[in-house]
């Protein structure tokens, strides 16, 4: 059943998303299906409620792209209506995916090499990381939008995946 079906009516979740992709380098086959996961998983399950008045409670159309160091979450509804248009610094999140990167890359490169008692521990870093990304936007998002930890963790995983430009 594909998220499009009427028969498949979900208020207050994304139902859609685009990513503003133009410019970004060529990615890790990896990193390619993290991207791939993230919007299967996003789509499948998530919480999105927008805040304020006059906004319809759902089902949305994201589309999540960078523009001037700003991370902009533009949603519709499904009749491509806009709703809201949220913009995010992206600064206070630097630091966190870049840290999140390097974890990954030894992630990545442990898989073909390393035991799995390293294995596992690298990959407690990156969950532990992912985490803190997630919350960091759950509260950067708390005055416009209400979102569940998986769902930001999805939206942290888009986030990271935009970050990849050229």
């Amino acid at each position: 059943m594909s998220a499009d079906d009427p028969s498949r009516v979900r208020p207050r979740s994304i139902v859609r998303v685009d990513l503003d992709e133009r410019s970004f380098l060529r990615r890790r086959p990896e990193v390619e299906h993290e991207r791939e996961v993230a919007l299967f998983d996003l789509i499948e399950e998530n919480t999105f409620i927008l805040k304020g008045e006059g906004v319809a409670p759902g089902p949305y159309h994201l589309r999540l792209g960078l523009s001037e160091d700003r991370l902009v979450f533009d949603v519709t509804d499904e009749l491509a209506v806009p709703q809201r248009q949220i913009t995010l610094p992206v600064r206070p999140f630097r630091m966190l995916v870049k840290d999140y990167f390097m974890v990954c890359e030894s992630y990545y490169d442990a898989i073909k090499t390393s035991s799995p008692t390293q294995i596992e521990a690298i990959d407690m870093g990156r969950r532990a990381l992912h985490n803190e990304g997630a919350q960091m936007l759950t509260e950067r998002l708390a005055d416009h939008a209400e979102l569940d930890h998986n769902t930001a963790r999805r939206l942290f995983t888009l986030l990271c995946v935009l970050h990849m430009r050229g």
